[in-house]
């Protein structure tokens, strides 16, 4: 299907991936479409999600202006407009689209969205934890020998002990899963205190050292949930 692009009735803020237009060479500085020739121009690879759907970088968003502005762009480079264009024209259509659904689905989850800022803001992915936090070390460790215990004892040879290690390990897993939810709230307290630091928009190093002690234990937190919540899934696998 082809289609007649509108020119857009002010720029975007959108980075584009080059000064001039790839066609005609005329000079682009945001727009999707060159004011020229009207071709599809390249988003920068390089944008962040947030700055690419119009948003702030905060961990609280409003989901509505979120998909709101992903629809908007999506209408813009959909690939289905530029069936019939050239093959630059559709290419371009294509890596416009797949960084636009990449932010989309980044940001849309605010686990994801909180690791992504990290990357931005720390420049470093979040660390996936592979032993127990300090404080649950005693407790995980005693926790998986019971549950090599459950997995390797018969329930036909000794069935009282089975149900008493299932009813340990459903009481740990109770425990775990409390430990959870006390995760959830930590992370929209912090979720919360970035936005506020954020807004300030203060450059001084008492500012970025809240920030700093902000992220830090975010991405603590995150790293322990990951491995709280491949224990808890591994208990629910094996007692139900």
């Amino acid at each position: 299907m082809d289609q007649t692009h509108k020119m857009p009735s002010k720029r975007t803020e959108l980075q584009m991936a080059r000064s001039m237009c790839w066609h005609c060479q005329s000079e682009v500085h945001g727009e999707y479409f060159c004011v020229q020739c009207v071709k599809v121009q390249p988003v920068s690879k390089e944008l962040d999600y947030f700055t690419c759907l119009g948003l702030p970088r905060l961990l609280n968003i409003d989901l509505g202006v979120l998909e709101a502005k992903f629809y908007e762009l999506s209408r813009v480079f959909h690939p289905d407009f530029f069936q019939n264009k050239t093959e630059s024209e559709q290419a371009i259509s294509l890596g416009n689209s797949a960084l636009l659904n990449t932010a989309y689905r980044t940001l849309k989850d605010p686990i994801r969205r909180a690791e992504y800022l990290i990357q931005l803001e720390a420049g470093s992915a979040k660390d996936i934890r592979t032993s127990p936090p300090a404080d649950l070390f005693e407790e995980i460790l005693a926790l998986q020998e019971d549950l090599e215990e459950f997995r390797s004892a018969s329930p036909i040879q000794n069935p009282e002990h089975m149900e008493e290690l299932r009813s340990r390990l459903k009481a740990d897993r109770e425990t775990l899963e409390r430990r959870q939810r006390a995760m959830e709230m930590r992370l929209s307290e912090l979720f919360t205190a970035w936005d506020i630091l954020q807004s300030r928009n203060d450059p001084d190093d008492h500012a970025r050292g809240d920030k700093e002690a902000v992220l830090k234990e975010i991405r603590e937190i995150l790293s322990n949930r990951t491995y709280l919540r491949n224990i808890v899934n591994d208990l629910v696998d094996t007692i139900g």
